[in-house]
């Protein structure tokens, strides 16, 4: 075996001296990431680089939310009780997403469909009353284009109600992949980075309903 010196270590590439070190790159100690950690891994970069997207919508509605030019102000046309009942359908839907998680680890075909299944009915709930509004809004003569504030909450809202319009697709997706091919290895990452996706969705929504409707329809 032929071996060249760098520094005092002898260097063998193909780890054909057992007894000496491997040298090679891309291992470390405990060797690579498994795929898991490292599909979890950019699917976090993504969810963050999502939440920079709300961030900009967010900070534009907090300065254009006095800008009414004559128009409506959100307290004199949001309906709390229709905002209560979309928050209320949301959260729900995600107790039953993070059952459906749980019945993917116990490879529970049956509960697992049903989680999902009511988790979109939840968000199909959601997605009703939130076009309702807008509907009722734009009929009203209060579409987007009547005042600045009214832009950005139809920018904020709708682009929050188009992630979960995406979700529930995805959703259908997920049905239908475990049904076809089971609870393989590939299936569980993708149901970890839906559940991630899902709950990201409603933390997001927790801060609308604050930030836009609470406050916006107090004095």
């Amino acid at each position: 075996m032929t071996t060249t010196e760098i520094g005092a270590v002898p260097y063998d590439p193909y780890n054909l001296g057992r007894g000496q070190p491997d040298l090679s790159p891309g291992h470390g100690a405990g060797g690579p990431a498994s795929k898991r950690v490292i599909v979890a891994y950019g699917f976090w970069i993504f969810l963050l680089s999502d939440i920079i997207l709300f961030s900009a919508f967010f900070a534009s509605y907090a300065v254009l939310s006095g800008q009414t030019a004559g128009g409506p102000s959100g307290r004199e046309i949001f309906d709390l009780r229709n905002v209560g009942v979309e928050t209320a359908c949301l959260l729900l839907s995600s107790f039953t997403c993070g059952m459906s998680a749980l019945a993917a680890g116990a490879r529970n075909k049956p509960a697992f469909h049903a989680a999902l299944l009511v988790t979109f009915a939840l968000g199909a709930v959601f997605l009703t009353l939130e076009l309702r509004e807008f509907a009722g809004l734009v009929a009203a003569g209060n579409g987007p284009q009547r005042s600045a504030f009214l832009s950005a909450f139809f920018a904020l809202v709708g682009c929050h109600g188009l992630h979960v319009t995406a979700g529930m697709l995805w959703l259908l997706t997920m049905i239908a992949q475990v049904f076809a091919k089971g609870f393989r290895a590939d299936m569980l990452r993708r149901v970890l980075c839906f559940n991630l996706f899902w709950h990201a969705l409603d933390i997001i929504w927790v801060a609308v309903f604050t930030v836009v409707y609470l406050l916006g329809a107090g004095p």
